[in-house]
């Protein structure tokens, strides 16, 4: 885990634990909230994504991203598909995605009442692809049992202005969610057309 201090003390600004996805989701988050008076503290909890390289690109673009940004950032110390997959098996959908959203938000929860955080919110809800009602659902409830206020702030404004930014900072721009599941989803027609091709073509 690494983390730098949050600059808030003798600047009026609140303190926000943001569970973080990645850097240009951060790069649309984080001045928004900055400019609500709120100074996010990130949080890299992120179990669902796949593989594992996958995992630590987009945890390198994030700290690329926070380093250059002043943002204190922290990291949960394992890569954890496992646990993705445990909570995952079996579901398909709005389900699936529900029980990654609750697993990722809670470690977050945790680690920011444990922290003495009072406020929680996510860099989810920045993206147009995303379930955003789920979302908010999900991290109302999971900030309730951590004693946390969750902000369920709509981000997505900020989307285009996040991916700008990453690319002028050459960040790594994931072309899917993160889970095995999207990554199929991602590639199903260009897999489908190499199938349909190999089933046409004569054995040698």
């Amino acid at each position: 885990m690494r983390i730098g201090a949050p600059r808030v003390e003798g600047s009026g600004m609140q303190p926000i634990a943001l569970h973080t996805c990645c850097g240009p989701c951060a790069a649309s988050v984080v001045p928004q909230l900055r400019q609500s008076g709120m100074e996010p503290v990130a949080h890299y909890s992120n179990p669902n994504i796949h593989p594992a390289m996958e995992w630590l690109r987009r945890l390198e673009a994030l700290e690329s991203y926070a380093a250059s940004s002043d943002i204190a950032l922290a990291v949960e110390p394992e890569y954890g598909l496992s646990r993705f997959l445990d909570v995952t098996r079996g579901l398909s959908g709005r389900d699936r995605c529900e029980r990654c959203f609750l697993l990722r938000l809670t470690s977050t929860a945790k680690w920011a009442a444990e922290g003495g955080m009072r406020h929680l919110t996510t860099t989810l809800l920045t993206s147009p692809y995303q379930d955003r009602e789920l979302i908010v659902a999900v991290g109302e409830r999971v900030a309730g049992r951590h004693g946390l206020a969750f902000v369920p702030a709509d981000f997505r404004e900020g989307f285009r202005a996040g991916q700008d930014a990453a690319r002028e900072l050459g960040l790594y721009r994931q072309p899917y969610c993160g889970c095995v599941f999207s990554e199929a989803e991602r590639y199903q027609k260009k897999l489908a057309r190499e199938y349909a091709k190999r089933s046409e073509s004569p054995p040698p």
